[in-house]
C-alpha cells in the first residue's frame, strides 16, 4: 500500500461532465485538503469520496492538524495560458504542527459524497516537529488542463 502518483478522480470528473452534472464549483472556497500518510493506496478510477475507503484511515494526525484538513482559500479557475484551464488556490499551511504526510487529498466538502477531486503525491514523506507544514502550489496552479 502506498501513494505512488498524483491524479484526478475519474468518477468525480465523469459526474461533473455527464448528465449527473455534479455541482463542483471550483471558484468556491468550500473544498478541503486533507493530509495522508503513505499507508493508503488511491485508485483514481474507482475511489469516490473522503468519507469512503481508503480515506477513512491513514489520514495524518498530530499537533496542529485537525481530521478533515483545512478549507482551500483563494480558489480561482482561469484560462492561463491560452487554451488551458488552471485551478489555483492560496498556499496551504499548518502552523505549530507535528505531523508526517506523503500526500494531500482535495475533496468537495460541500457535497454530500465529499467527492474526491485530486490527490497530490509529495514524492516522499514530509514531517514537521512544532513547525509549519507548508504546501506551495506551482505557478501552474493546483492543476492545469490543456484543451
Amino acid at each position: 500500500m502506498a501513494i505512488s502518483a498524483s491524479g484526478l478522480y475519474v468518477t468525480t470528473w465523469t459526474d461533473i461532465l455527464d448528465t449527473t452534472q455534479l455541482a463542483v464549483d471550483f471558484d468556491a472556497e468550500n473544498h478541503k485538503i486533507a493530509l495522508y500518510t503513505n499507508s493508503i493506496t488511491p485508485n483514481f478510477s474507482t475511489d469516490t469520496g473522503y468519507s469512503s475507503s481508503p480515506y477513512t484511515s491513514g489520514e495524518a494526525s498530530g499537533a496542529g492538524y485537525t481530521a478533515g484538513g483545512q478549507a482551500l482559500t483563494g480558489t480561482a479557475l482561469s484560462e492561463s495560458p491560452t487554451r488551458t484551464i488552471k485551478w489555483a488556490a492560496d498556499n496551504m499551511q499548518w502552523t505549530s504542527s507535528t505531523i508526517t504526510a506523503k500526500g494531500a487529498l482535495i475533496y468537495a466538502n460541500a457535497l454530500t459524497g465529499k467527492n474526491c477531486i485530486l490527490l497530490v503525491n509529495f514524492g516522499s514523506d514530509f514531517s514537521t516537529v512544532s513547525g509549519t507544514f507548508l504546501i506551495t502550489w506551482s505557478a501552474s496552479g493546483i492543476f492545469t488542463l490543456s484543451l
